[in-house]
C-alpha cells in the first residue's frame, strides 16, 4: 500500500498524519517529528537540540533511566530521540502485539521526561566525553569549521553536539526550556508505518497529543551562506591533509529546477568513480583515494559542499585541482555521455531508494515537508530521464557563485 497524506485535528490544530499500511511483517513504528525544532532551535547555546533528544532517552522522571529501559527492553519496544537540522523525531517501534504498551511509555516519556539534575550532569559528561574523543577526528573538525565559515554569525555555524563550552553551561532549565517550545502540537507531523489500520493510529496517537501543549509553530529561518570566499587552516598531529570546501549555491528548496542540481552535482562530485573531480583527483593525479561534492538543499539553507584527503605536500595541489575542476565544469557543462550515464544509474537505482518502509515513509515525509505533491519523486525521475543537455548545461553556468569556494583545512 502506498503511503497517504491525511490528518487529525486536535486541540483545534491540524495535525498531518503519513501512514503507510504494511502486512507483511507484524511491526509497527511511530514518529512523532517537530518541525523547526533541530540545531536550527539552538539559538541560545549550541548544541542545546541534541543534549535535550539525549536527555529524552534517559527514560521518565517516575521510573528514571534504568527502569525505564528494562520496562522496554523486556518487550522489545524501542523509543528513542534524535535531532536533524530542522526537526526533532520522537520514535516509538515494536512488534504489533505491543504497539498498546509502546504507547504507553511512549506517552508516559512525552509527559514526564526524567528532567533532574542527576539526568543534566550525566549528558553533560557523557556529551563531553564524546567531544573529547573528537579531538583527533579531522574530518569532524574540518566538516565542523567549513560550516563556522560559511555560516559565520549564524546558528548553522555551530557544530550539532555544541562545543565543550557550550555544553558545559547547559543548565536544567535550558533543556526544560527547549522541550517546553518545540515538542508541541502546533509543530508536529505524525509518520506511522506498519501492520495497523489508519483509523486505529489516528485515534491512538490522537489521545497522546491531546495532552501536549498547543504552543507556536513558526517557520524555519533561511541562513545564507557567505559570498565572499575565506580559508581557515587548523594545524593538528596529522599524517595526511584533510580539505574541506563549500559555496553558496543558489536554489531554494521549492525551486522547480532541483532535479537540475542532482544531475549536475551527481557528475561533478556525488557519482563516486566516474564523477569529474574522483577522475580528476584520483585517477589522473593521484592526489587522494576519494574526493566527492554534493549539494544540500533545504529549507534552512542550500550550498554546494565536498571533501578530499590528500598527502600533506600536495595540499597546493588538491586545492587548486579542485578549484580548476569546479571552474571547468561551470564554463564548459558535462558532455552527452555523462549525462546519459548519470541518468542510468538514477533511474536504475530507484528500487533501491524504496526498498524498505522506513525509506518510503521517509521519502513522503520529505515530499510533504518540503511543499511538493504526493509521489513527486517519481515526476522527478520523470524529469530526469527527458532532461536535455543543452538545458543542463545552461542551468549549470548559471550558478557560478559556486566558484566562490571557501576552504576548512586539517594539516600539520
Amino acid at each position: 500500500m502506498a503511503a497517504t497524506i491525511d490528518k487529525i485535528e486536535v486541540n483545534g490544530v491540524d495535525i498531518p498524519v503519513i501512514f503507510e499500511q504494511d502486512k507483511r511483517l507484524p511491526l509497527v513504528t511511530m514518529q512523532f517529528i517537530f518541525k523547526n525544532s533541530g540545531n536550527v532551535a539552538d539559538t541560545t547555546k549550541a548544541g542545546l537540540a541534541k543534549f535535550s533528544a539525549r536527555v529524552m532517552n534517559e527514560g521518565t522522571k517516575e521510573l528514571g533511566s534504568s527502569a525505564f529501559a528494562e520496562a522496554l527492553e523486556s518487550r522489545a519496544i524501542h523509543i528513542s530521540a534524535s535531532t536533524g537540522v530542522e526537526t526533532f523525531v520522537m520514535e516509538v517501534g515494536c512488534l504489533k502485539e505491543e504497539f498498546e504498551e509502546g504507547l504507553k511509555y511512549f506517552d508516559l516519556l512525552l509527559k514526564d521526561p526524567n528532567l533532574t539534575q542527576e539526568t543534566i550532569t550525566k549528558v553533560k559528561t557523557t556529551t563531553l566525553g564524546s567531544l573529547a574523543s573528537k579531538e583527533n577526528d579531522f574530518d569532524y573538525i574540518a566538516s565542523n569549521e567549513l560550516k563556522a565559515l560559511l555560516f559565520e554569525g549564524s546558528v548553522l555555524a555551530n557544530p550539532s553536539s555544541g562545543t565543550v563550552e557550550s555544553v558545559k553551561s547547559i543548565e536544567l532549565d535550558d533543556v526544560k526550556k527547549f522541550i517546553a517550545e518545540n515538542l508541541v502540537a502546533s509543530k508536529l507531523i505524525v509518520v506511522v508505518g506498519g501492520d495497523i489500520e489508519s483509523k486505529d493510529i489516528k485515534e491512538k496517537a490522537s489521545k497522546i497529543i491531546k495532552s501536549m501543549p498547543i504552543g507556536k509553530n513558526g517557520e524555519v529561518k533561511n541562513y545564507s551562506v557567505t559570498k565572499e570566499p575565506k580559508e581557515k587552516i587548523v594545524t593538528k598531529e596529522t599524517e595526511q591533509a584533510y580539505v574541506y570546501f563549500g559555496s553558496p549555491y543558489n536554489i531554494s528548496v521549492d525551486s522547480e529546477d532541483n532535479y537540475k542540481a542532482k544531475v549536475a552535482t551527481f557528475v561533478l562530485g556525488a557519482g563516486g568513480f566516474g564523477s569529474r573531480l574522483m577522475e580528476e583527483i584520483r585517477v589522473k593525479r593521484g592526489l587522494a583515494y576519494s574526493a566527492y561534492a554534493k549539494v544540500d538543499i533545504t529549507k534552512s539553507s542550500s550550498y554546494m559542499n565536498g571533501h578530499l584527503q590528500t598527502k600533506l605536500e600536495s595540499l597546493e595541489e588538491a586545492k587548486k585541482t579542485v578549484k580548476d575542476v569546479v571552474a571547468q565544469f561551470v564554463k564548459g557543462g558535462v558532455t552527452q555521455d555523462e549525462l546519459e550515464q548519470t541518468k542510468k544509474f538514477l533511474l536504475g537505482s530507484e528500487p533501491l531508494r524504496v526498498e524498505t518502509m522506513s525509506q518510503r515513509l521517509n521519502r513522503t515525509f520529505m515530499e510533504y515537508y518540503k511543499g511538493q505533491e504526493l509521489g513527486f519523486s517519481i515526476k522527478e525521475l520523470e524529469l530526469i530521464k527527458n532532461l536535455k543537455l543543452k538545458d543542463l548545461n545552461e542551468f549549470i553556468k548559471a550558478h557560478k557563485e559556486i566558484l566562490e569556494m571557501s576552504f576548512a583545512i586539517v594539516t600539520k
